[in-house]
């Protein structure tokens, strides 16, 4: 579950699971400043996954780090961070391939499982035998 260091004000009837990644190399800070009564600033370091909860109205702003100062690089919906919960859209359990949607082909290729004797001589080519 979500980490909530700051929970959402009790007048928040909903609330959404969001994950923000930073695929930058630099230092990033995540802030949403858009509901009141409610303060939500994180530092999300490069490559890092941030997952918390938030109204589905929010706004999040991602500043960038820069030598003495952070730029306003992104303001993003909460609703476009959303992620299903587990259990409510999991894959089954049984062994059939999955297939592409878009493409409508085995996303895996079935292993070849044919059993053969591979065990063939080696020839040279160019060398006479010596006898």
């Amino acid at each position: 579950m979500a980490q909530i260091l700051d929970p959402l004000p009790p007048e928040q009837s909903g609330k959404i699971l969001c994950c923000y990644m930073n695929a930058t190399s630099k230092i990033q800070v995540a802030r949403i400043t858009n509901i009141p009564n409610w303060y939500f600033e994180r530092v999300v370091f490069p490559g890092q996954r941030l997952v918390f909860e938030a109204p589905p109205e929010a706004q999040m702003e991602i500043h960038t780090g820069m030598m003495a100062s952070a730029i306003l690089s992104d303001t993003i919906p909460c609703t476009r961070l959303a992620i299903n919960e587990p259990g409510t859209n999991e894959l089954s359990n049984n062994s059939e391939v999955a297939i592409d949607s878009i493409n409508t082909k085995p996303m895996v290729q079935p292993i070849n499982t044919k059993t053969e004797n591979t065990t063939k001589p080696l020839t040279i080519a160019g060398l006479a035998s010596v006898d």
